[in-house]
């Protein structure tokens, strides 16, 4: 089992930045594929980035790469978002959620756990 928590979201302008973390409670969150979600009111759940137990392999939506970095601390059993240039476009609920599979899991049935959500709402 796997218990994840958000946090770090709020409202922004436009161009800004913001820092999510999810905080993972489990003694193998270490290796499960922990990845980002969102949500944007009246459209389907999609997904963000995710990244390997280890740290090494991630995968990026086309919509977020160059700006949205994610990153994990196993020690800490907690991971992060790095989001930069935000758009308006980006608003919406992130979801952390955890995967165990050996293959880059990008479809929202991929994985098991998920998060509440934090609210990410981006001001033009």
């Amino acid at each position: 089992q796997v218990q994840l928590v958000e946090s770090g979201g709020g409202l922004v302008q436009t161009g800004g930045s913001l820092r999510l973390s999810c905080a993972a409670s489990g003694r193998t969150f270490s290796s499960y594929f922990m990845g980002w979600f969102r949500q944007a009111p009246g459209k389907e759940r999609e997904f963000v980035a995710t990244i390997a137990w280890s740290g090494v392999r991630t995968s990026y939506a086309d919509s977020v790469k160059g700006r949205f970095t994610i990153s994990r601390d196993n020690a800490k059993n907690t991971v992060y978002l790095q989001m930069n240039s935000l758009k308006p476009e980006d608003t919406a609920v992130y979801y952390c959620a955890a995967a165990n599979t050996y293959y880059i899991p990008s479809r929202r049935y991929e994985y098991s756990y998920w998060g509440q959500g934090t609210q990410v709402t981006v001001s033009s």
